[in-house]
């Protein structure tokens, strides 16, 4: 029986080359060396991912890289949302066959959809598969807000085991846990320690693709060690660089980062630009601040969460 999801999963990031097209070799490199420095899944084609900015063929070539890089070492889900619930189940049935360990999934982005239709999506999908589905409530960009009352609706669904809760509302993790229950599992998606405190058993970060190794630790000493002082002192340390990812600037944010780290991030995909100089001038600040490389985090004193 596999484990369940826990910990800190990167929702990542996708290389570009100079030409526009996706760097499967860096992609490789990159998956490799977040599994190095102890990430405890990984999320290819979410939302920082740009996964409505990619061709199938591309996003396939992705998903294939990193399940095929990984190798078993921690947990791949794959994203695949889609407005059309047919696509969706198309897409699903398509990462299980890859041998993806489960998939993550934004309802439909632009058709409002109701209660009950929203329901009979996600019906829909998990009748298709075996494997597990991550729920994944962004209201900033999918137009719709899966409230914990409908979200204890789709715990009801076999399969719908884990949410992604991407609120800036903490109460959301504490409703999801009273109202679920344990037909639910609640990932963070903005907040980390916050969510952490209040039942979440993971997080489902940005900042994790520039800093795996403390975005791991912090999840380690809250949710494992019970060290909330630790914790709280470590997320605060990091607090800057998760901010400069967040908001809008969650996937130029963290390529800039990236880049100046020495790992071949490349740019934004159309519509999205690189960072204009002066916000890309913070970005390599932070990455002189925090001593940030392309390297092993070991060498820096995090030991390994596992």
């Amino acid at each position: 029986m596999p484990k369940p999801f826990r910990g800190v999963f990167t929702v990542m990031i996708t290389p570009i080359d100079a030409d526009g097209s996706v760097n499967l070799p860096a992609l490789a490199a990159f998956t490799d060396w977040q599994i190095r420095e102890s990430i405890h899944g990984l999320i290819p084609l979410g939302s920082t991912g740009e996964f409505l900015s990619l061709s199938q063929d591309d996003r396939d070539a992705v998903a294939r890289t990193v399940i095929e890089t990984a190798a078993g070492r921690v947990p791949v889900l794959i994203g695949t949302g889609a407005e059309d619930t047919r696509e969706a189940v198309r897409l699903a049935r398509n990462a299980q066959a890859m041998g993806a360990d489960g998939i993550m999934v934004i309802p439909p982005f632009y058709c409002t959809p109701t209660d009950d239709e929203l329901v009979e999506h996600y019906r829909a999908i998990a009748a298709s598969i075996s494997i597990p589905i991550m729920v994944y409530n962004n209201p900033a960009t999918a137009n719709v807000d899966l409230k914990p009352e409908i979200l204890a609706r789709i715990a009801q669904i076999d399969g719908c085991d884990y949410v992604k809760e991407s609120t800036l509302e903490v109460t959301r993790i504490r409703d999801i846990v009273r109202l679920a229950g344990s037909s639910m599992t609640p990932f963070g998606g903005i907040l980390g320690f916050e969510s952490f405190v209040m039942g979440a058993q993971g997080w489902v970060a940005v900042a994790s693709n520039i800093a795996p190794g403390p975005m791991s630790r912090i999840f380690t000493l809250a949710a494992d060690e019970q060290k909330y002082d630790e914790a709280r002192a470590l997320y605060l340390e990091w607090l800057p660089l998760i901010q400069a990812v967040g908001g809008q600037a969650y996937v130029a944010g963290s390529k800039s980062l990236l880049n100046h780290m020495g790992f071949a991030a490349g740019s934004p995909l159309p519509p999205r630009l690189p960072l204009p100089p002066a916000q890309d001038a913070e970005m390599k600040s932070l990455v002189e601040h925090f001593g940030l490389r392309f390297e092993n985090w070991s060498k820096r004193g995090y030991p390994c969460p596992h």
